[in-house]
């Protein structure tokens, strides 16, 4: 397998990390956003929105992040990352769902503020940002793992969140009110295989 990337994207940080918890052989290619290498013909013909990360498999080429981890899950073979059953497959897209929308709108968006100069609205975004870090906290009151689903495992869930909210304070997004939060991405971070998402000297980790 070979993984398109760079290391500042979260998102391609959960691809990357979910291939190293899985233990799969892989070889990183890295793609220079700064050069505009994400728009060249030759890498839209690997993912037409021009992002990263992607991943391709022999003939099989997964863009989006999500998509990789849903793909990894089933290749893996592990149902623990991805159950089997409608509600508990459901509960996982939930999160994944939340990953897509709440936190790319909210700590993620913040984060582009300050690392990569976006033009958001930076009060609107950090208060997206405390607005779901609310619920997922309150979520974590109970159970180790984000997806409601009785296990003593992560999911793919876990692995889509943690990226985003483990660097929320390089957006000015402040953790130190979610205890739960910060218990649960120490649980990410003791995984066997976990590999860290690369540190900016930005915003409250400035």
């Amino acid at each position: 397998m070979k993984l398109y990337y760079h290391p500042l994207s979260g998102h391609a940080h959960r691809a990357l990390l979910f291939l190293n918890v899985l233990a799969i052989d892989h070889e990183e290619a890295f793609v220079d956003l700064a050069a505009a290498e994400h728009k060249t013909p030759e890498y839209l013909k690997l993912n037409c929105f021009g992002q990263v990360p992607v991943l391709v498999d022999g003939d099989t080429v997964i863009a989006d992040s999500n998509a990789i981890l849903v793909y990894l899950a089933k290749k893996s073979g592990d149902t623990t990352w991805l159950p089997e059953t409608p509600a508990e497959a459901a509960a996982v897209q939930r999160w994944l769902s939340v990953a897509a929308g709440q936190i790319a709108f909210g700590p993620a968006a913040a984060r582009l503020i300050t690392v990569f100069g976006a033009k958001f609205n930076a009060e609107e975004v950090i208060a997206r940002a405390h607005n779901v870090l609310k619920v997922i906290d309150s979520e974590l009151a109970n159970r180790d793992w984000i997806a409601d689903i009785g296990s003593t495992h992560p999911t793919i869930a876990d692995i889509a969140l943690y990226s985003y909210i483990a660097s929320a304070p390089e957006g000015n997004v402040d953790l130190s009110a979610y205890a739960n939060v910060n218990a649960w991405l120490k649980r990410v971070e003791a995984l066997p295989g976990f590999v860290p998402f690369q540190k900016t000297a930005a915003g409250l980790a400035a």
